[in-house]
């Protein structure tokens, strides 16, 4: 669903994804290849959302701000499911743990890794490449080159994703039997200890 206010009509590129059930409003601008998933909303009514190249938005994430405020989010940031970012910027390639809250002019430096269900308060300052976790978060170490590996090829699988929708993605009744051939997807991503244990 996409939403002109005030007559500011959504930017979207048109190699990116917006799934039909989320909902983009006003002053935003989405650039190449994101994805933004179902039930995110992004509020570009009080002020301007740039999303830059390669950005995915899960599902069920908020991206907000006070009125007057504009925020970035630059190249290549994955926030993760039900994340909330309210007038914060967000870094290069930076990751968002599923279910972080990010407040008002927090600054989040790139190539950081924002732990999930961290409370990261307003006006905070986070250097690049900083691992952060907890309520409120905390600077817990510097992300490696390993993890900033890890995490850039998550971002790529979802920066493929808006292709492979649309090419493929599709309203359809459901099966009523699980058919014979049923095949399983096969595995391209693991987690950052599997990936790295020896």
């Amino acid at each position: 669903m996409i939403y002109s206010f005030k007559s500011y009509i959504p930017v979207v590129d048109e190699t990116s994804f917006v799934h039909p059930l989320a909902a983009v409003t006003g002053n935003v601008i989405i650039g190449k290849d994101c994805y933004i998933g179902p039930g995110a909303a992004i509020r570009g009514d009080w002020g301007q959302i740039i999303l830059e190249n390669g950005v995915n938005v899960q599902e069920n994430c908020t991206i907000h701000m006070f009125p007057g405020k504009s925020i970035v989010l630059k190249e290549s940031a994955h926030i993760g499911h039900g994340a909330i970012i309210h007038g914060a910027n967000i870094g290069r390639n930076v990751l968002v743990g599923m279910n972080s809250v990010i407040m008002d002019d927090a600054e989040i430096g790139d190539e950081s890794i924002i732990g999930a269900m961290t409370f990261v308060k307003a006006e905070s300052k986070i250097p690049e490449r900083s691992l952060v976790a907890g309520n409120p978060g905390k600077i817990i170490k510097k992300v490696s080159d390993e993890m900033i590996a890890w995490k850039t090829k998550g971002t790529q699988l979802y920066q493929q994703l808006p292709a492979h929708c649309h090419e493929t993605l599709k309203e359809v009744e459901p099966l009523r039997e699980v058919p014979e051939n049923l095949r399983t997807q096969e595995e391209s991503y693991k987690t950052l200890r599997d990936t790295f244990k020896k």
